[in-house]
């Protein structure tokens, strides 16, 4: 497993990018009309949105709280020193648990039984062998302070006891939250949108199909009014993400 993580590490953020486009494969529905009637599309939206806004709020407190500074060098697992404050308090790998969950719920969303039950678990067996590839890694520089640590703290699961006083003692850096993971939202809010916009049309007129099959013309209009709205939201995201990008390399915006 530490060969096959060693494999994967190199790739890990394109793993989420292509993983993410794995959404748009081709599924049965998780809820469907027959079985929830015609509201059916209101279960996953709420659940999706909820799991995958909890996945980003973990991955965003743990940048703005405690950042690892170097997690790899040269494609291999790297570390300049054991982070254990804010978030990796609670959770020894809060990153790939917040993208855990922001894909689940995205599949969720997607209303993809393929996506929640193929999909993430092949997700989540990368991503253990990822983890121990790291965890090997960190046992061989750290030696026995890291596994006072892993001793302390949870692989996966959260303990979220004393939240209160990791947050309230720890300042929040929106800054590095927003240049650290300025990509990562974008293309997450991007096939959000696009999944809202092709999967429920019900969320911008409800689709009559009497009303369109007695008048053609007014279902041309309604598509033209979703791609203009579509296109809208998509261009406002882009100019922010460019405007982002271009704030950090001109060095007006800092950590």
């Amino acid at each position: 497993m530490v060969s096959i993580g060693n494999f994967f590490f190199k790739y890990r953020n394109w793993i989420f990018i292509l993983f993410y486009g794995a959404l748009f494969i081709p599924s049965w529905p998780l809820f469907s009309k027959e079985r929830f009637g015609n509201s059916y599309y209101i279960w996953p939206i709420v659940i999706g949105l909820f799991v995958t806004i909890f996945g980003q709020v973990i991955r965003g407190l743990t940048i703005g709280l405690a950042y690892i500074v170097r997690g790899g060098k040269g494609g291999k697992p790297y570390a300049e020193g054991l982070v254990t404050d804010g978030i990796f308090n609670h959770c020894r790998n809060p990153l790939y648990v917040g993208n855990i969950l922001m894909l689940l719920g995205v599949g969720i969303l997607a209303n993809s039984l393929v996506y929640v039950a193929i999909v993430i678990p092949v997700f989540i067996f990368i991503y253990q062998a990822i983890v121990l590839a790291e965890e090997n890694f960190l046992r061989g520089k750290f030696g026995a302070g890291f596994d006072a640590y892993c001793k302390k703290v949870n692989r996966w699961f959260p303990d979220f006891s004393g939240i209160g006083n990791t947050l309230s003692g720890m300042k929040f850096n929106w800054k590095r939250w927003i240049l650290r993971e300025h990509t990562t939202q974008f293309i997450w809010l991007i096939g959000i949108t696009l999944i809202l916009f092709i999967n429920y049309p019900q969320l911008t007129r409800y689709n009559d199909a009497v009303e369109i099959a007695r008048n053609p013309d007014l279902s041309k209009f309604h598509n033209l009014e979703r791609s203009l709205l579509l296109g809208i939201i998509l261009g406002v995201l882009l100019v922010v993400y460019l405007l982002i990008r271009f704030l950090k390399k001109t060095g007006k915006f800092k950590e």
